[in-house]
């Protein structure tokens, strides 16, 4: 037998600086054998932790339970299983965890900032900060504990401190302020040291949206403690205070919106003391989520165009992140780089979309042979660069992400679909920065809560995002209204009203997402009162059980900018339909996480909630012929697909859903909230034909007019530009906006076939069920999960119908074939199946 392997804690690999009472530890099997499966695991870690033999098949999310965790403590772990046979395996390698400052009288350091600081129209010279210091012997081990507010990177004795961008990333931060924890270890040396640091405006000083600067706070504000352990076991500390100095230097701005601009003739010199602050209310906690990270670079794919005495780069793909630049010149000559999607009809960049974002950086030479320059705080979503003064010697985009790795992989007989799948991909590559933003391009770039709900399904096929939305749920949950509802954007920055209608219920279908995905059930358990407090406020600002009825103050964005309201951005389906379609879609979920939480009180309360809501529904909506709402699609899928009509009425509302499909030349007419339920709603009730017409469409409004017109990420809108039209509104007009994308989810489930089971949760179970289509010849899924990888890949020869899958170790799976009624349970392994289609 193989040792266990995959160790992760927290989903994490030997995660530095965690605050988890008990973190969660998850481990592969690692067994190749037909049938593995484990029926019992141990676990030893070095502090005195011993679970003995337990006998449990559980290999996910097993909580630690030894003795407390303690601030800056590391424990050491392994595991070992035993398999189906009774047989042990071999002990994993060593993993480890290292826990943060768990209390916040751990901290000894001040906050200190440089005595300037700019206005709300106006930017400032971005802080340099330094701390000389000695020490007396070789170091040991040592931990850099650090923040800011705005953004901060460290340096040692002139080596940057990690890898991480964007630090200490974007929370409210009146309520909640990340750190950061690094081993310096090897940046260390006896005797004299320099400890140096550089300030960025950020969300927390920069502009934010479409507001003015100082959102949050005047100027960026640091704090760090440098705590060094030497060979001798005795420690020094060193923290900011006001010892410290402060000097200006090259970077004269830093906006995330406007960009950076950068002299480099300049040298930080007047060094003068800093401003000790005040310590911020919010409490500083351990990083949830994954770091910004620099994750691949991109050429451009032709040499620049010279268009009207500006160079113009290509890059190939729409991105997002900065370029690096090298360049020489005469000293004093600056470059000013401006950044944007796509080109004009005249070569030019089109820049009109970006609204106040200005999205330009300018370097400024020093003349000194060939010079090297990247940003370092600010970021822009673009593919072609216009470049006005000396033409750079070379240009490299930096690709910037939250680093959640890759995981999910679909590919198919179809290359526009193949192409789909790559837009979607970089469509959350692109808007996975830091929070889950809607546009990375123009001065908004915000957490939009709509967005991220219909996505998240998808999200988590195609990348690791569970750290991530983890650390989303403390933004939501910080951003909470007064009564329980949940406003549209998190962290929020736009205050007024509450997100409405299938925007604010991203705080509840998000975690249960991430419940279904990864089998997180202490997510849900960590906010259940945030969630019951949601649904009971839905319940309060309800009237006769209608949500969001005629005559409330905010009914929501709607059915955001779907085909069928007449340019009304906010679709033509009933908002108040749309509310109370939510409402009892979330009664139903609170009900089912009550039960999974054991919480069998609540599971009654809200399922019968659920079905007072669905009858408010039927009343209100549905007439006996089964006409839903005023017949828009988005009326209908959603009635269907949240099972709130009477049995006998689904076949009516089905066959109208088909009419109007059908009418409109097989398009589709739904906008953000229809999309992502639409193809579910059709392949599950007979029509999986309907379902491959729109999917391969190719005439707006569908998924791949945007691929046939060169897209190489996710639009905004349907029609972002046409032949006949050109540019849609420039007020609102992403060619990077990743929520059409959640088409993905079904083209892996059904397309493909590889699909969870919600009553067995993280692919503990899996549901394979390819259903072949649209003329596709061959469909691909596969994906690394909780157990390890899993695989649905099928290819049709003639009449031949042939499928070959992978289980991970200690799953299921039921297989159901394209043509055959009963289904068949499979163990862990791999596995072919072949039958024959009838036409």
């Amino acid at each position: 037998m193989t040792q266990p392997n995959h160790l992760t804690c927290e989903y994490l690999t030997n995660p530095l600086g965690i605050d988890v009472a008990k973190p969660r530890l998850s481990w592969w099997l690692n067994d190749a054998r037909p049938g593995a499966r484990q029926t019992a695991f141990q676990i030893v870690a070095d502090n005195g932790w011993d679970t003995g033999k337990v006998m449990s098949d559980q290999s996910v999310h097993v909580a630690y339970d030894g003795p407390q965790l303690g601030s800056r403590q590391r424990v050491a772990w392994k595991v070992r299983y035993w398999d189906q046979r009774g047989k042990p395996s071999a002990w994993s390698k060593p993993a480890w965890f290292e826990m943060g400052l768990l209390q916040q009288g751990d901290w000894q350091a001040q906050w200190v900032s440089a005595p300037w600081a700019g206005g709300p129209k106006t930017t400032a010279p971005c802080p340099f900060l330094r701390k000389e210091f000695r020490l007396p012997q070789p170091v040991r081990s040592a931990r850099l504990y650090a923040t800011a507010l705005g953004l901060y990177e460290c340096s040692l004795n002139g080596e940057r401190v990690g890898e991480d961008v964007f630090t200490p990333g974007w929370t409210d931060y009146r309520k909640r302020i990340q750190y950061q924890v690094y081993d310096v270890t090897k940046l260390l040396r006896r005797g004299a040291n320099k400890f140096g640091a550089v300030l960025g405006d950020g969300w927390a000083v920069g502009h934010v949206a479409w507001h003015d600067r100082q959102f949050y706070f005047d100027r960026p504000r640091f704090v760090a403690q440098l705590e060094i352990t030497f060979a001798d076991g005795s420690r020094q500390v060193v923290t900011t205070d006001g010892s410290w100095a402060a000097a200006q230097g090259p970077i004269l701005e830093a906006d995330m919106l406007m960009g950076e601009s950068h002299d480099a003739r300049l040298t930080t010199s007047h060094w003068q003391p800093v401003v000790v602050c005040d310590a911020p209310s919010a409490p500083l906690v351990a990083m949830r989520g994954p770091a910004v990270r620099r994750v691949m670079e991109l050429k451009p794919v032709a040499p620049p165009k010279n268009v009207g005495g500006k160079w113009i780069y290509d890059l190939g793909q729409n991105m997002v992140g900065r370029v690096r630049i090298k360049v020489s010149g005469e000293a004093g000559k600056t470059l000013t780089l401006r950044f944007a999607e796509v080109l004009n009809p005249d070569g030019t960049v089109y820049t009109a979309n970006l609204r106040g974002a200005r999205a330009t950086d300018h370097y400024t030479l020093a003349g000194k042979g060939t010079e090297s320059w990247e940003p370092r705080f600010t970021f822009h979503g673009f593919r072609y660069v216009e470049v006005t003064g000396p033409k750079p010697a070379s240009l490299t985009g930096i690709v910037l992400q939250s680093d959640t790795p890759p995981t999910g992989e679909f590919t198919c007989s179809d290359k526009l679909l193949n192409q789909l799948q790559h837009n979607i991909q970089w469509g959350q590559r692109g808007n996975f920065l830091e929070v889950p933003t809607d546009c990375p391009q123009r001065d908004e770039r915000l957490g939009w809560t709509g967005d991220a709900q219909v996505f998240a399904r998808t999200a988590a096929f195609n990348m690791n995002v569970a750290p991530f939305f983890t650390k989303w749920q403390n933004d939501l949950r910080d951003s909470a209204l007064p009564g329980g509802n949940i406003p549209a954007v998190a962290p929020n920055v736009l205050w007024g009203h509450d997100g409405g209608p299938a925007w604010s219920d991203a705080v509840i279908i998000c975690p249960w997402t991430m419940h279904l995905c990864y089998g997180d059930t202490q997510l849900l358990r960590d906010h259940y009162d945030i969630l019951r407090g949601f649904v009971d406020c839905l319940h309060k600002e309800s009237r006769g059980l209608i949500r969001a009825y005629e005559g409330a103050k905010w009914q929501g964005f709607g059915d955001w900018l779907a085909q069928d309201g007449t340019g009304n951005v906010f679709g033509g389906t009933p908002k108040d339909l749309i509310g109370t379609a939510y409402f009892a879609y979330g009664a139903r979920l609170l009900s089912q996480i009550a039960a999974r939480l054991g919480i069998r009180e609540d599971a009654g309360k809200y399922a019968a909630l659920c079905e007072r809501v669905r009858r408010a529904f039927q009343r209100r909506f549905v007439t006996a012929a089964g006409l839903v709402g005023n017949g828009t699609q988005t009326c209908y899928v959603l009635a269907l697909h949240f099972d709130l009509l009477p049995d006998k009425l689904r076949p009516l509302a089905m066959a109208n859903l088909v009419a109007d499909i059908e009418r409109r030349g097989s398009k589709l007419s739904v906008g953000f909230v229809g999309s992502s339920y639409l193809p579910w709603v059709l392949s599950d009730n007979g029509r999986l034909d309907v379902a491959y017409q729109l999917l391969l469409q190719k005439q707006w409004p569908s998924w791949l007019y945007a691929v046939t017109q060169g897209a190489t990420t996710i639009w905004e809108r349907w029609d972002g530009w046409t032949h006949d039209k050109g540019f849609q509104d420039v007020g609102m007009n992403s060619f990077n906006h990743y929520a059409y994308g959640a088409i993905g989810a079904w083209m892996y489930a059904v397309v493909a076939g590889l699909q969870l089971d919600p009553e067995q949760p993280g692919y503990k179970h899996i549901r394979i069920q390819p259903q072949p289509g649209g003329g596709l010849t061959s469909a691909r899924a596969k994906l690394p999960t909780m157990y390890g990888v899993a695989e649905s890949s099928w290819r049709i020869s003639g009449d031949k119908f042939a499928l070959t899958i992978t289980v991970p170790p200690n799953t299921t799976a039921t297989v159901q074939l394209p043509g055959q009624k009963k289904p068949v349970r499979v163990e862990a392994g791999q596995h072919r199946f072949t039958t024959r289609l009838v036409k």
